[in-house]
């Protein structure tokens, strides 16, 4: 873990370029079979991002069987000391998401490249495949960094609450239906993922999104819960908020998938 000490969350290519080497060092690629095959990062190991879900409606965005995430990690070549650099190439939503995952297995070393495989000099990508570790390990999961449904419907109103929505304007206003029920949960501000993407710096994180979540009213004295319809979209979302030190953060993995097929949850348009 020394390689990567004092780094932040959040990393810059010239900073997993001087630590390609370092022991203990997985380095996770959530692009596509078809992506990850035409070039990926030297000793990337591919994942599926639908291994990251458990994949069954109505909220496909919740929590993969327990046996199912020991088999994920145990191909990885998961052990306590690992240190994790994670992307995709989308800007952060299944690497975000593959964090959180981290967090629910209680394992804090990890590292998001900044921008992803788009941030990456193309002359320095390899398609060489690692081969799959053995081994499976035995992980004890942890409900602190997920909010349940039932949770977030005892905490609605809360004034140290902000639920964040990652969805576009027209799920967020109902004028786009993706469930039995449209619209949005009560109290939910709606900040779409990509625009916190800077589209002319390789899909970085955005360096004015302190200032822009402040004015939204997502601050740091409230417990931030974000969402979209899968828990896909809100893993770039959560990552933003842990990359930026908000020290309680929590995914609703059933996102709206679970709430809007719900017919005992409430909603806004």
């Amino acid at each position: 873990m020394t390689d990567f000490s004092g780094l932040p969350l959040v990393i810059e290519p010239a900073d997993l370029q001087a630590r390609l080497a370092a022991p203990g060092l997985i380095l996770v690629d959530l692009t596509s079979v078809n992506r990850y095959g035409s070039g990926h990062i030297p000793g990337a190991r591919f994942v599926d991002p639908k291994r990251t879900q458990l994949g069954q409606p109505p909220a496909p965005g919740l929590l993969p069987a327990k046996g199912d995430l020991e088999k994920l990690f145990g191909e990885l070549g998961h052990t306590a000391d690992s240190v994790y650099v994670v992307y995709d190439d989308e800007g952060g939503g299944w690497a975000g998401r593959f964090i959180w995952l981290l967090d629910v297995i209680g394992h804090t070393h990890y590292h998001y490249l900044n921008g992803g495989v788009q941030a990456w000099p193309a002359n320095s990508l390899s398609t060489e495949v690692p081969a799959l570790a053995t081994g499976i390990p035995s992980l004890t999961l942890h409900e602190e960094p997920t909010a349940t449904r039932e949770y977030l419907q005892s905490r609605l109103g809360a004034a140290d609450l902000a639920i964040w929505d990652a969805r576009s304007p027209q799920e967020y206003r109902g004028e786009k239906v993706l469930a039995a029920k449209g619209g949005h949960i009560p109290g939910a501000v709606n900040f779409e993922w990509t625009a916190g993407m800077d589209l002319n710096d390789h899909l970085r994180i955005r360096r004015d999104m302190p200032e822009i979540l402040e004015q939204l009213g997502i601050s740091k004295d409230k417990e931030v819960v974000t969402h979209c319809q899968t828990h896909h979209r809100s893993g770039f979302t959560y990552l933003v908020a842990k990359h930026l030190g908000y020290p309680r953060v929590k995914a609703y993995a059933g996102s709206w998938g679970e709430w809007g097929n719900h017919p005992d949850t409430p909603v806004d348009v």
